[in-house]
């Protein structure tokens, strides 16, 4: 495997584009970094541990340009809830814990990806993943309000949160409340006016300032507190034997959700001539949270805002990467005194303002449009949103860790129910169109050959939806059908059990006096049929649906004049 891909060889003229992003990547990712660090439950300067290491190895061994690794709000509160669930009370092993299940997660996407799993992530299907977001960003937010307002915070679900908040309101810190809205004004004007802008930075600069200039801290304001300067060392962290299958198995479900949020990053802003590997990225990623955790930082993955404002910024490779590590690293060494007076309300404005496009109301109600207009042609659309709704549900009134695996239960589910769900098109021949066959329910001009079922199947035939399709064929039959042409042509293949399905059906339809013909077979198909020894089924078959119907038509005397062959469908 070669190393630095997207960096060899190297143009002189990338290298301002990339000195330029890297600046900006830096002032966002600094502030950002404490933040997610507090949502995974450690010391701010943790976030930071976590970033130079795994921004040098993932432009060692990733295959984007452009991908920027680092702390994610998501699996920061994931790695929170994983690690909450493993250990209590105890702060040192709370911060080794999570730099284990940083390494857990790494030593796994290393393994799928040397494996080449990288289809896995294929497995939490976009729906499910975007309700598991939304949720997800919900009960984070929640749990950032009350930092908002100088109020005292709750752990819990969504539901729990905000009735902590709601019930301490009588505590709200005006100078709190002051640094915390306006911290969050600047950054979402910065945002959504002036994205070039780095908001974070400013407000955290600003709140800084205000608190430093006016004592603030001394007048009840939660300032971040002292930051032990100086670079990490490198180190296995000291996890009990006894954790260990509790770390991989949250480890698991934190990986799937951090690549794909990764790989979605990295596909939303590939260069003309860049080639993603799924593969790579699953080495790249994971190798990049095993450098992680060796440095005591947490959970990294591939970032979509940091990603945005990187390409945005005119980087072309990962040069801006590297260069943003050395950054931290400086940061590390000289700067970590300059944030000991950050305001708590400032990160948590940080962590709000960039978890507000998670929150993707619109995505949802378009996921129920969606839903709306496929029930009519498809029912294997339904279950989509419901499948959305399911996983937000299961975040916000369950936690996040159970609604992760209620997500990937109704990822499979899901998955299940598509493939027991064929769809079986009925077709008739278009008016306008003699020879052209198209769906009776898309085309009001097509109309049916009398006593001639034409059937479409649309899915490959397999032992989870054969019996389904020899019912939807049985279901198709009236009292005067004499005979039923299967369009086979986009089956991509059957196994054994869709070969006998298919043998049984003819026989049954014999037994009705109906006669089954076979349409547009392909190569898979026909050998799968050969196979099985089941030959005498491709003794009926046609090279288009127009050669089938002539044949029928023939052969039970009621055709009314000659039929060109060669059909089209639509």
């Amino acid at each position: 495997m070669r190393l630095f891909p997207s960096i060899r060889p190297y143009r002189r003229e990338w290298l301002r584009p990339d000195l330029m992003a890297a600046l900006t990547v830096w002032a966002v990712l600094v502030p950002e970094a404490l933040a997610y660090a507090t949502i995974a439950g450690v010391s701010p300067i943790v976030g930071l541990y976590a970033a130079p290491g795994a921004l040098l190895i993932y432009a060692a061994l990733g295959s984007s340009r452009k991908l920027v690794t680092g702390g994610d709000a998501a699996t920061a509160a994931l790695s929170a809830a994983i690690v909450g669930g493993i250990v209590a009370g105890d702060s040192s092993a709370f911060v080794q814990t999570t730099a284990a299940l940083a390494i857990c997660v790494g030593l796994i996407a290393v393994m799928a990806g040397v494996a080449r799993l990288g289809f896995v992530v294929n497995f939490i299907s976009i729906p499910v993943l975007r309700g598991f977001i939304i949720g997800l960003a919900l009960t984070i937010i929640a749990g950032q309000i009350p930092h908002l307002f100088g109020v005292e915070s709750s752990n819990g679900n969504f539901f729990d949160r905000i009735w902590v908040f709601v019930t301490h309101l009588d505590q709200v810190d005006l100078p709190t409340v002051a640094i915390g809205l306006t911290s969050l004004a600047i950054i979402l004007i910065c945002k959504y006016r002036h994205p070039s802008a780095p908001g974070s930075l400013i407000a955290v600069g600003l709140g800084i300032a205000a608190v430093s200039l006016l004592d603030l801290g001394s007048d009840g304001v939660a300032i971040v507190g002292e930051i032990k300067s100086g670079l990490p060392s490198v180190a296995l962290p000291n996890v009990g034997l006894q954790d260990l299958g509790d770390l991989v198995a949250g480890a698991v479900g934190l990986m799937l959700v951090g690549f794909a949020e990764s790989l979605a990053a990295a596909k939303a802003y590939p260069d003309e001539d860049e080639e993603l590997d799924a593969d790579r990225e699953l080495i790249g990623t994971g190798a990049a949270n095993v450098g992680a955790g060796l440095f005591g930082g947490f959970v990294v993955t591939g970032s979509f805002s940091k990603t945005s404002i990187n390409s945005e910024s005119g980087a072309r490779s990962q040069m801006a990467g590297i260069v943003v590590a050395l950054m931290v690293v400086i940061t590390m060494l000289f700067l970590t005194g300059l944030f000991e007076d950050l305001p708590e309300a400032a990160l948590a404005a940080v962590v709000i303002a960039a978890l507000i496009h998670a929150v993707d109301v619109v995505g949802l109600s378009e996921l129920a449009r969606i839903r709306d207009r496929g029930n009519r042609l498809n029912p294997a659309n339904r279950p989509d949103f419901i499948a959305a709704v399911a996983a937000l549900i299961g975040v916000t009134a369950f936690d996040i860790l159970p609604g992760l695996f209620i997500g990937i239960v109704v990822s499979l589910v899901l998955l299940l129910y598509r493939s027991s769900r064929p769809h079986v098109t009925r077709l008739g021949e278009l008016r306008a169109q003699p020879g052209h066959w198209g769906d009776l329910q898309r085309h009001a001009n097509a109309v049916e050959v009398p006593q001639i079922v034409v059937l479409r199947l649309e899915a490959a035939i397999y032992f989870a939806n054969s019996d389904e399709i020899r019912q939807a064929v049985i279901r198709s039959l009236a009292a005067d059908t004499r005979a039923v042409v299967l369009d086979v042509e986009t089956v991509p293949y059957i196994d054994v059990t869709a070969a006998y399905m298919l043998k049984a059906l003819r026989e049954e339809l014999d037994q009705r006096q109906v006669r089954l013909v076979i349409a547009r077979d392909v190569g898979q198909v026909e050998d799968m049929m050969r196979s099985t020894g089941l030959e005498v089924l491709l003794t009926d078959s046609y090279v288009s649906i127009d050669q089938a119907v002539d044949s029928v038509t023939a052969g039970i005397r009621s055709t009314s004049g000659d039929r060109p062959s060669g059909a089209a469908t639509t």
